[in-house]
């Protein structure tokens, strides 16, 4: 991907060397949630409840500023602050052309904990989005995970775990998270686990729209980087991460669909471009 020299998003938040925020509702979607799935299936932790329940009580919080002076101007950082900065860009023009306005998220970087709008968290939570604050977090440790424990190398695959969270975001602003939020009390966990499926894999199919607009409206595409991204879905398919962790597969604990199906969507946002054919609560696939 081609994004030294080019704009970088204000829209960041360093927060690294320690926690920062506050909420008090802690909504799920710990999106690519990858390392807490891989502490789930080995220990039997559940980390993805960190952000499933109130967490007002007996959690640690730090003040301090949003943007914090002394964290490294990095090339991490740029490179996130650029990704970000693409797809309020293409967001911004997709909305304008529905006749919508686009209302950027905000990106927090961290390290190790952090308060958010959504309750705590820490580094195994995974890189989530939280739709009580409208931020993505991450702590970048977690692209040392992406490449060496899961074999997901490249910039472009961290790119596309920015574009699935921000997609996440995209769901928030046209309601879907709403009306999940409504279903969480009304349904059993495996038909709660099937809607989680579906949400994920629409936030990679907007991921895939991200890209397709990043070819074809900026051309900083590199040969291989599309190769990138779904080389990084397949890798964190909830299959897979099961079968590699405890040797067999549960498809009812599924909660972000099977390498295929995460392939399948992106590819699909990539090449149509349309996001009129994302909707994967009506399609199977």
């Amino acid at each position: 991907m081609q994004w030294f020299g080019r704009r970088e998003s204000d829209n960041v938040e360093d927060n690294r060397g320690g926690g920062g925020g506050g909420g008090r509702f802690a909504v799920g979607g710990g999106v690519v949630g990858i390392i807490a799935l891989a502490i789930y299936y080995f220990t039997g932790i559940d980390t993805s409840q960190l952000l499933n329940r109130v967490t007002t009580n007996n959690q640690p919080q730090t003040e301090q500023s949003a943007n914090n002076p002394n964290a490294p101007e990095d090339n991490q950082k740029k490179f996130v602050r650029v990704v970000l900065a693409d797809t309020e860009d293409i967001w911004t023009k997709i909305f304008s052309d529905m006749g919508k306005t686009y209302q950027k998220p905000k990106l927090v970087l961290f390290t190790k904990t952090q308060q958010s709008g959504c309750g705590f968290a820490s580094s195994a939570t995974g890189p989530f989005y939280c739709p009580e604050d409208a931020k993505v977090y991450i702590d970048l440790s977690f692209y040392d995970e992406l490449k060496n424990r899961f074999g997901a190398a490249g910039d472009f695959a961290q790119a596309y775990v920015i574009a699935h969270e921000v997609g996440h975001h995209v769901q928030n602003l046209f309601g879907v998270t709403a009306r999940m939020d409504e279903d969480r009390n009304n349904l059993s966990e495996t038909e709660y686990n099937k809607l989680s499926v579906k949400l994920e894999l629409q936030a990679d199919f907007y991921a895939g729209v991200w890209a397709h607009y990043e070819q074809s409206l900026k051309n900083v595409l590199n040969p291989g980087d599309i190769e990138e991204a779904l080389n990084a879905a397949n890798a964190i398919g909830d299959d897979r991460l099961q079968q590699q962790s405890q040797g067999h597969v549960e498809p009812d604990s599924f909660t972000h669909g099977t390498s295929a199906q995460r392939m399948y969507w992106f590819k699909k946002g990539y090449e149509t471009g349309d996001i009129k054919q994302g909707d994967t609560f009506e399609k199977e696939q």
